[in-house]
């Protein structure tokens, strides 16, 4: 089964769908293989080229966030296949990701290549480290002229690319 239908179809949504006479084409959606929830060599090399994705959080009363998460080519980095952190550089000074982080660890990250008319979700559990040297210095830019505030690392949970309609070429 794939891993991002057994987080995202529940039983409303599979009613939805089935509504819409979508049901039937989703199941086999769900039934394919692999099961995306661990990284291939063709999602870390699609990560590596990225330098901005969209981290969606919610808070503990189910507020949904979403926030352009920006650096250098490659800040996103793959730990392993099923572990991903970038250093949170300081921004706008509201901590709305980092508070909803510290009381709902689920994420999901949004990538896109608009020239290539590609998305990547990436569904996951993600903590916010202040005080790990070693991850800092791992995940850090020394030519990217930013303060590191803190770690965010993600545990992949699930991943599925999108079709491409409706994306503009930029």
């Amino acid at each position: 089964m794939r891993a991002f239908t057994a987080i995202t179809f529940t039983d409303t949504v599979k009613a939805m769908q089935e509504r819409n006479g979508a049901r039937e084409a989703n199941e086999f959606v769900a039934a394919r293989e692999p099961a995306n929830d661990a990284l291939t060599e063709d999602i870390i090399d699609f990560i590596a080229e990225r330098d901005s994705f969209y981290l969606g959080t919610a808070s503990l009363d189910g507020w949904p966030y979403i926030q352009h998460r920006g650096g250098p080519r490659g800040f996103l980095k793959v730990l392993d296949n099923r572990t991903l952190a970038f250093a949170d550089f300081a921004g706008n000074r509201q901590y709305i990701s980092t508070g909803n982080l510290s009381e709902n660890d689920k994420v999901i990250l949004f990538l896109m290549d608009y020239n290539a008319r590609w998305r990547l979700k990436i569904w996951g559990q993600a903590e916010a480290i202040d005080d790990d040297a070693s991850l800092t210095a791992q995940v850090a830019h020394s030519e990217y002229q930013a303060t590191v505030e803190r770690v965010i690392r993600i545990n992949v949970l699930a991943w599925d690319f999108n079709c491409h309609q409706h994306i503009s070429p930029r």
